[in-house]
């Protein structure tokens, strides 16, 4: 099985003649979810930050403004690589849509997360200059803070001149110590951006270095290294899917946000009944939703708590319900197979909750 999802920037009728597709691979490693449960740590990382994910789902307030638990990251297993600065500093990002900004570790950073990973040194490149302005970014367990730089920018051969991006000189906890990726680039639009920061799409818009103004993520679920995954600047490939595209308005443009018409279980209506809105996010490998919903959903597929996460015995997959999300008008079936993940050898867990 192989899963795609597109991100476009246009019309379905400015689509009908692609330019040349920039292609930017993406690699598949252990997710630091799956990295603490093998190590027989996932409970401790829970106690640690304070943090029940089942308690944390009922206990969340709807101001998520300025806070956001970085248990979001647990599940990133897709990364690819940049550079910045001539000669050029090599770093492993998310290429994440619920975000806009760009952001790596600075050799001046200090904390633990940032001695595990590569950090950019500013008096290395000869095209780096410094806006002078600081960045600061809140989370649920700490702050990522540091100074916003400018240099060149460059993905697979597309060089963005110019860019604006975060030099983290202080990152929170533990979290990003085991972390597989360096930083992350935001792919979401301008009006998420920290500090009014041009999103690095955005300037390759502006300065013309993608004939068509679109990109497309294709994550494939091969289990040795997600082989053939990869995100695309400037179009799509055809051979990663069949049948026709459907096109899906972005009705804020924020986040890829988008309306659902309505959730069925089982072939039946269990949510989103009078329609209602989310987001696509390639900054996650879960299915989030509001607390009380999403414990409704887990008790509809038959999971229960464990370890503070939700899992059902493999044995039970045939007689689990499909998930169907109906979305402007098409229905989108996920069978059990397609919503649960490998966590054991006798179980599979479907994880859930409001970020």
């Amino acid at each position: 099985m192989k899963s795609l999802l597109l991100l476009l920037l246009v019309l379905p009728d400015l689509v009908r003649a692609l330019g040349p597709l920039h292609r930017v691979p993406l690699r598949r490693r252990q997710s630091l979810r799956k990295k603490l449960r093998a190590r027989g740590q996932l409970s401790e990382f829970w106690k640690s930050q304070h943090l029940d994910m089942i308690q944390f789902t009922e206990s969340c307030t709807m101001d998520q403004s300025v806070n956001e638990p970085l248990v979001n990251y647990l599940d990133m297993e897709y990364f690819g690589t940049i550079s910045i600065g001539s000669p050029p500093q090599n770093f492993t990002v998310i290429f994440d849509t619920g975000s806009s900004n760009l952001w790596v570790p600075s050799v001046y950073c200090t904390s633990p997360a940032c001695k595990t990973h590569p950090r950019f040194s500013p008096s290395q490149s000869s095209t780096y200059s410094a806006p002078g302005s600081h960045f600061f970014i809140q989370y649920g367990t700490g702050s990522l803070s540091g100074v916003i730089g400018a240099d060149q920018v460059s993905v697979e051969g597309l060089t963005v001149v110019g860019q604006q991006f975060g030099e983290s000189v202080t990152e929170p906890g533990q979290t990003f110590v085991d972390a597989e990726f360096d930083g992350i680039l935001g792919l979401g639009y301008p009006s998420l951006a920290v500090g009014g920061v041009t999103p690095v799409f955005d300037n390759m818009m502006a300065q013309n270095l993608v004939d068509v103004p679109m990109f497309s993520v294709y994550m494939s679920s091969d289990p040795e290294g997600g082989a053939g995954s990869e995100l695309i600047f400037g179009g799509y490939d055809h051979s990663h899917f069949s049948g026709s595209l459907n096109w899906v308005p972005v009705t804020k443009q924020g986040y890829w946000q988008i309306a659902l018409d309505t959730i069925q279980v089982g072939g039946a209506v269990m949510f989103c009944s009078e329609g209602c809105q989310a987001i696509v996010d390639t900054g996650t490998s879960l299915i989030t939703g509001p607390p009380a919903e999403i414990k409704q959903l887990q008790k509809a597929i038959g999971a229960e708590p464990v370890d503070g996460e939700y899992a059902v015995e493999c044995d039970n997959l045939n007689v689990m319900p499909d998930v169907t999300f109906t979305i402007n008008g098409v229905p989108y079936t996920l069978q059990p197979t397609a919503y649960t993940l490998l966590s054991g050898p006798n179980r599979k867990s479907f994880l859930s909750w409001l970020q």
